[in-house]
């Protein structure tokens, strides 16, 4: 044991370990053989890894499902009106999108640790300047700071646990991580809304809450997890096509929620048009770039674009009910923000319980049918919510709607899932996971951008509760027609026989599309096992 501790104290070098290149972090002694063969979910240090991992991607999935919570208050607080309220979800969500593809290829080439580190540090400083902004518009652009720091440490917090496990371990450290994941999510909405009830300001406390989560993620980081990179990461960074995504979205987002207030204006209409124009060169892009950011190539498998644009829909009707509900419970159901936070437990405690058994049933008779009939009964579910009104009470209004939702949403999630990975060649699955993962977000952009103008919410309107409540249940029934719109896509483009041969979907793939269910914001974070 000497000598292989005197190796790690001299050498300090870099490791093999399944492909990857490993730094060691410590000069334990014990620690090169635990990386030469990957490490143990049982060890202490893999226990220390997982919990680094979970905390850390758990700030940005907390700050997701608690801040649709926060908006009544946050918007009394800061006397903002409902476009600022859309902003202070898309701006984040705006510039994760765009640039987390780009996060996870920091990583691949400068080193996962490092890239996840200062994702933390800067999710952390944007989370302070969120919790002291005085003004809506300096919240939304710390929000936005936000988002670019959970770009950088999203995807280094799954690709650290799948480059630093031994292989045996890697789908128990994964479901570690999930199942973790998933608790946080459930109780996200419950202690934000506790925190938001302490006071007007309440909601500040929300954002100040990841400063000590950070802190302990950097001292555990730095003491326990250990460097990697992909070795085979070649070509340069696709910067211009980073570029392309970001500006796009972000002038077609700005003329979206924008406009139907404005009444439409040149302006934004050359915005409109100009953000479309930057998506086309970002494909453009993509296709002439011998490595591109996202490989066009996958959109060739008919089911592999089948299911991403019944994610598509699937996941915009979604964001665009959720997104007003919170809203609707407590400006016209006059709920508390505890209550209202607590609203959608039993959809999470439902989707644990039968997410992985729909998978396996998927597996048994083909994805078509659970893609069929589950998004059709999630909507509804969603138009059960359209008798929410001033005298509703949560057990006889809220609970049969959200018990029905959630039985329809944990039979489309994992065999949805499945579809995307199993559609996708076996070496570009991780490739396919973070395509999929964008396109659930670009769809929870565009609904909280046209939502409220398709339901009749305007300014006005979101200022009077008779006409609020109006409005949310013409969003719910949309939604509601969107989720059967997709499970007819399902019915018509996705085959039966399209995972054969592939790994069932479980709760390992699916979980954290939970937490779409609380804030549109958070998309999938699949894996293959």
């Amino acid at each position: 044991m000497g000598g292989t501790g005197s190796i790690v104290r001299r050498y300090r070098g870099m490791v093999r370990c399944g492909g990857f290149a490993v730094i060691a972090a410590s000069d334990d002694e014990g620690y090169l053989g635990g990386l030469v063969s990957g490490l143990t979910l049982k060890s202490a240090r893999g226990r220390w890894v997982v919990l680094a991992t979970v905390l850390g991607s758990g700030m940005a999935q907390l700050d997701g499902t608690v801040v649709n919570v926060a908006l009544p208050r946050l918007g009394r607080d800061l006397h903002a009106g409902l476009t600022s309220l859309q902003w202070t979800l898309n701006a984040y969500t705006l510039t994760l999108s765009g640039l987390l593809l780009l996060g996870g290829s920091l990583g691949d080439r400068l080193g996962r640790r490092r890239i996840f580190l200062l994702g933390v540090i800067w999710f952390a400083l944007a989370s302070a300047g969120c919790a002291i902004a005085p003004t809506a518009g300096v919240l939304i652009g710390m929000r936005a700071l936000q988002g670019v720091g959970a770009a950088l440490l999203t995807p280094g917090s799954l690709a650290i646990l799948e480059a630093v496990f031994r292989k045996d371990d890697r789908a128990a450290a994964v479901g570690a991580w999930s199942g973790l994941g998933g608790i946080a999510t459930a109780l996200g909405p419950v202690l934000g809304g506790v925190l938001i009830g302490v006071a007007p300001w309440g909601w500040r406390l929300v954002f100040l809450l990841n400063l000590p989560l950070a802190v302990v993620v950097v001292l555990v980081t730095r003491r326990s997890v250990p460097e990697t990179r992909d070795e085979q990461a070649a070509g340069r960074l696709d910067l211009p096509g980073a570029c392309y995504a970001a500006l796009g979205l972000a002038a077609l987002i700005y003329a979206l929620t924008e406009g139907p207030q404005q009444h439409w204006p040149p302006a934004l209409v050359g915005c409109a048009v100009a953000g479309v124009l930057l998506l086309a060169g970002f494909l453009w892009n993509e296709h002439r770039r011998p490595d591109p950011m996202m490989p066009l190539g996958l959109f060739g498998s008919r089911q592999f674009s089948a299911a991403n644009l019944v994610t598509l829909v699937i996941y915009a009707a979604l964001a665009g009910a959720l997104f007003l509900l919170p809203v609707q419970l407590q400006v016209v159901s006059g709920f508390s923000p505890v209550a209202a936070g607590s609203s959608l437990l039993p959809v999470t405690v439902i989707m644990l319980l039968l997410s992985s058994r729909m998978g396996r049933l998927a597996q048994r008779i083909g994805p078509r049918w659970p893609m069929t009939f589950g998004p059709i009964v999630a909507g509804a579910g969603l138009a059960m919510l359209a008798r929410l009104d001033a005298g509703s009470g949560y057990l006889t209004g809220v609970l049969p709607a959200v018990l029905v939702f959630g039985l329809g949403l944990s039979a489309t999630v994992a065999p949805l899932t499945a579809t995307v990975l199993a559609a996708a060649p076996e070496r570009q699955v991780g490739m396919a996971s973070a395509v999929n993962n964008a396109v659930a977000r670009t769809a929870g952009l565009l609904a909280v951008a046209v939502f409220p103008a398709l339901a009749g919410i305007s300014q006005a309107a979101y200022a009077d509760p008779v006409r609020l409540s109006t409005g949310f249940h013409h969003a719910v029934l949309i939604a509601a027609g969107m989720c059967v719109a997709g499970g007819l896509l399902s019915a018509a483009t996705i085959r039966h026989d399209v995972l054969e041969g592939a790994e069932p979907a479980t709760a390992t793939h699916s979980v954290v599309h939970q937490s779409l269910v609380h804030a549109e914001t958070e998309p999938s974070r699949d894996v293959p096992d």
